[in-house]
């Protein structure tokens, strides 16, 4: 019977980090591996006891039951295993089913582990039976990576593919933003340093064109603090799809007057921003509804749901687009199942 509790051996693994870059290095001696949109995971076994560890060294077992089952099923009774909690739902990864599982509801838990279970995608491998493999160089380890998930295939488990031809990750990176949330390049000769960023990452970075849908206050000072920002559907609706607060000081008093003048109900016709939450003041907390005038163009790397996963940055204001022509058509398509099966040669 598998138990999620920490092993009292040996701390959890610090996982390795990566860098943030604009663009995939070149030359000998890189592997290139898709980044998935998911929970980074390290995953334990140690004999009965299985346990994942988050990246901030908070136990997963808890909340992915069924990953814990995978795990318990595989034949080697001991390993060390990095890789990425995904949850595939309908024709996408859904990193918002992956966060409703962070409920304190068991019974919650076991039901969603039901009806959307998750899977582990590995991408490293630290240890197998009584071989350590952190301190050997990556190729190394993805050779005993591919041996051990082929001696020790269970439905769940999935290997993630990895290339050194950096034509085929520039193809990953183009498909990026939905079930890929970028790719991630590797030195071959490289040991696991452990909690280094010592790996470079690079995000496809796109553009939107916005409605301001409304606006927050700054918390100590009347003025903008955050736009609101909108996109139309196709029944002319108008939703919430995140904030940009890339504003310069300088332009805040002026903006501000200028937002203040437009300010009227609904701002957003269809899903509107929530209101305060209990970190929030009133006046932080709260947003201003506009008139649909104003559409600025912001760049973003994920979108989750229909909203941009992070804040955006805001590039220019667009006084020559028209508020109508803002629509969710601007944002990349999400990653299908049989684009996902292309990334496995299947």
């Amino acid at each position: 019977m598998n138990r999620s509790h920490p092993m009292p051996r040996d701390p959890a693994p610090v996982p390795m980090e990566a860098l943030l870059a604009t663009e995939l290095p070149e030359g000998d001696g890189w592997q290139y591996e898709p980044k998935w949109d998911g929970f980074r995971c390290i995953a334990r076994r140690d004999g009965d006891t299985t346990e994942m560890i988050s990246r901030s060294r908070k136990p997963l077992g808890r909340y992915f039951p069924e990953v814990l089952e995978i795990l318990g099923q595989v034949k080697e009774k001991r390993f060390v295993l990095d890789g990425e909690l995904i949850l595939p739902l309908a024709d996408r990864l859904d990193f918002e089913a992956l966060q409703m599982r962070l409920h304190p509801a068991e019974t919650r838990i076991r039901r969603l582990a039901k009806e959307t279970p998750a899977q582990l995608m590995l991408f490293d491998i630290l240890r197998a039976g009584s071989k350590g493999f952190a301190s050997k160089p990556l190729s190394d380890r993805r050779s005993a990576l591919e041996r051990f998930h082929s001696a020790n295939s269970v439905d769940g488990l999935l290997l993630s593919p990895a290339t050194t031809d950096r034509e085929t990750a520039l193809g990953w990176l183009k498909r990026s933003g939905g079930a890929l949330d970028g790719v991630v390049a590797k030195r071959l000769d490289q040991p696991y340093r452990f909690g280094e960023r010592a790996m470079v990452k690079v995000k496809q970075m796109r553009t939107a064109d916005c409605v301001v849908g409304g606006f927050r206050y700054a918390e100590k000072k009347r003025e903008v603090g955050s736009l609101l920002l909108g996109l139309y559907d196709e029944e002319g609706l108008l939703h919430h799809v995140g904030f940009t607060s890339a504003i310069a000081a300088k332009e805040r008093p002026a903006l501000t007057k200028e937002l203040e003048a437009l300010i009227k109900p609904p701002g957003f016709t269809g899903n509107a921003p929530g209101g305060p939450s209990r970190w929030n003041t009133e006046r932080t907390g709260q947003w201003k509804p506009l008139k649909p005038k104003l559409v600025v163009e912001v760049r973003y790397d994920q979108v989750t749901g229909r909203r941009f996963r992070h804040g955006t940055a805001l590039l220019r204001w667009r006084p020559d687009k028209a508020p109508k022509q803002c629509t969710f058509e601007q944002l990349a398509p999400e990653l299908k199942p049989s684009e996902i099966a292309e990334l496995f040669g299947s």
